[in-house]
């Protein structure tokens, strides 16, 4: 059950960015350089959860990036971001990334990734954010199995922590 809160559709905080693939762009294996992409997803990601929050966020995790095709120069790349969950001041946010050859028109989802956020105020604390409603089949399925991946992101955390224990500087 909803607690009283604001609502939103994930289509509220929907972000569209499209980009040329240019040769400073790419690897040495005339690629799209995944660190290039990564920082478009952080990008787009973060204004998706701003959007929804209508304040400042802070990136609190790259849950998953997945490279599945490769994004060569004669390519464009979009990039489609939206709020797919929350929690009380947390943010998930959907990346998918297509791409599209100039030339022939054919689209690919080259990668997908999941962000999480966490909304502050303007001191610098966790605020409240309203809850998302999901309308399409996709939203509805990302919406339902973002138990799963809260889960996962909870578990990850604990490692991560417990590894940093360790971990000497």
């Amino acid at each position: 059950m909803m607690d009283k809160r604001d609502e939103k559709k994930c289509v509220d905080s929907l972000v569209i960015k499209t980009s040329r693939v240019f040769p400073i762009d790419t690897n040495n294996h005339n690629t799209l350089f995944g660190g290039k992409l990564m920082s478009y997803i952080d990008d787009v990601a973060s204004i998706s959860a701003a959007k929804h929050s209508r304040c400042d966020v802070v990136t609190a995790s790259t849950d998953s990036v997945d490279f599945l095709v490769p994004i060569r120069t004669s390519e464009s790349v979009s990039l489609e971001s939206y709020v797919s969950s929350v929690g009380r001041s947390s943010i998930e946010v959907f990346v998918k990334v297509i791409t599209e050859d100039l030339i022939t028109g054919r689209r690919q989802l080259a990668a997908t990734s999941f962000l999480t956020f966490v909304a502050l105020n303007q001191e610098g604390k966790p605020v409240v954010v309203p809850n998302v409603v999901p309308e399409s089949d996709e939203e509805v399925m990302l919406f339902n199995t973002a138990p799963q991946r809260v889960k996962v992101r909870k578990e990850r955390r604990e490692h991560s922590e417990a590894f940093a224990n360790v971990v000497k500087l």
